[in-house]
């Protein structure tokens, strides 16, 4: 790898060679080939290959370096700073954070302040060292010389990872950052990497602000947006997100494929492997847990079913309950009686026979045995932390949302059926209304790398 080139050696005396091309052109020409080889990998290369893109990214980012060391000593006037910002952006070019791109790209933007290309090289470079505050300043700094679709995505990702000294700041940090990734969209609808962006800015607002399944479908639309373009398919980022999100869509096969793309497309990346490990062994469990209907006893499991009354009901046992100015009507039902979808007008009720652990904390998971002995899983979204249910409740659920969970996934075969519930406030919980002290956004982090 080169030197950093001193300011008075780029300033040097003229060469004949200098004066039949210029410089800045072929070294952004150099530059421009060195990422599009990076950001094309898959195109050129099958994805059996991933686990050594990174090599050779890094063996091309040298040979591109070699380029800058034939102009070393040659006279490069006026442009100075698009030659510290082109030669730290070639060492940008790696995951990791390069000491003598920080150098580079510092000095671009002090000789010329409104390039903003170099001020967010920079930010990215002190992303890389985890100086998350040096990297907004620098997003920031951009915009005024040029609203760029690069500073507002990485503005949209900075500001979900700041610190924040209180939780109204944490939800204004992901409004704004929603805001920026919308912007940066609409700059450049083709670009695959800004739609991924946008896709966990909403994922991000599904949680911290307002969990509508509408903005989860937003979710999901910019995702598949993302996908149609090569340089953000080929980002395992992409799909490790996607994953985070179809696993709380409940849609647990595409969750647990989308996991398995973002391992193929990064071999050495651990987290997806070990996520798509943690949603098996939570499937596996529920499966196990609704068969055995909570691993209990016979005479444990009868005990249970007597003590069914439907004094649990609570204030659904008069078979309507008030919903704004209408009074909705409920058929009390038996669990195997659900069909698929929402379940208008029904309710079900009955004891708990366990819960199950899920190393995110979300959903709440446990399983609801009938007075048919029908076992069902059942998970509740948005409930306070140390909240939840324990063996021998009685759960009243209305207008359950039932799924049929049945695939198959490598050598693991999945057929049980569940009950999303996404707020705590609509259970009834041994004859009692659930009251809104029970309820509390869930906490969700995306990963980055490059984002």
């Amino acid at each position: 790898m080169s030197e950093i080139i001193d300011e008075k050696v780029v300033a040097g005396a003229k060469s004949p060679a200098a004066v039949k091309e210029d410089p800045i052109v072929v070294l952004t020409e150099r530059v421009q080939s060195l990422y599009l080889f990076r950001d094309h990998y898959f195109v050129n290369n099958s994805i059996d290959r991933a686990v050594e893109k990174s090599g050779d990214v890094e063996k091309e980012m040298k040979n591109a370096l070699s380029k800058f060391d034939d102009y070393k000593g040659y006279e490069i006037d006026g442009a100075r700073a698009k030659y510290y910002y082109l030669k730290g952006r070639c060492l940008n070019v790696v995951d990791r954070f390069m000491p003598q791109a920080e150098e580079l790209l510092s000095k671009a933007v002090k000789l010329e302040p409104k390039l903003v290309e170099a001020w967010n090289e920079l930010g990215e470079c002190y992303w890389k060292n985890d100086d998350i505050q040096q990297a907004k300043n620098c997003f920031i700094g951009a915009l005024p010389h040029g609203r760029n679709k690069i500073s507002l995505r990485n503005l949209s990702m900075v500001l979900r990872q700041e610190p924040t000294s209180s939780y109204e700041q944490r939800i204004n940090n992901v409004q704004l950052g929603l805001e920026y990734a919308k912007e940066a969209v609409s700059l450049d609808t083709s670009d695959g990497t800004s739609w991924a962006i946008l896709g966990n800015a909403h994922l991000s607002s599904f949680f911290a602000i307002n969990q509508n399944p509408k903005t989860l479908r937003q979710c999901m639309s910019a995702y598949s947006q993302a996908e149609k373009d090569i340089i953000a398919r080929s980002n395992p980022d992409l799909f490790y997100n996607k994953a985070i999100a179809l696993k709380y869509e409940e849609e647990y096969k595409l969750a647990l494929e989308a996991f398995n793309q973002s391992m193929l497309l990064d071999p050495i990346w651990e987290t997806p492997r070990i996520k798509q490990q943690q949603l098996l062994k939570y499937l596996k469990d529920v499966q196990d847990l609704t068969t055995t209907k909570g691993r209990l006893k016979a005479k444990k499991l009868h005990q249970l079913v007597q003590g069914l009354d439907t004094k649990h009901l609570g204030p659904y046992k008069g078979g309507s309950y008030t919903l704004g100015d209408k009074s909705v009507k409920l058929d009390l039902v038996s669990m195997k009686d659900l069909t698929p979808g929402v379940n208008v007008e029904k309710v079900v009720y009955g004891k708990v026979v366990c819960w199950i652990q899920d190393p995110d904390c979300v959903p709440f998971t446990f399983c609801l045995m009938d007075a048919d002995k029908s076992c069902y899983s059942v998970t509740v979204y948005n409930l306070a932390r140390g909240r939840g249910v324990t063996v021998a409740d009685t759960v009243v659920i209305p207008e359950p949302f039932l799924t049929h969970h049945n695939f198959s996934f490598l050598e693991n075969n999945f057929d049980f059926k569940s009950i999303r519930v996404e707020t705590p406030i609509i259970l009834v919980v041994n004859g009692k209304k659930l009251g809104r002290d029970q309820q509390a956004s869930a906490k969700l982090s995306t990963f980055k790398k490059t984002d």
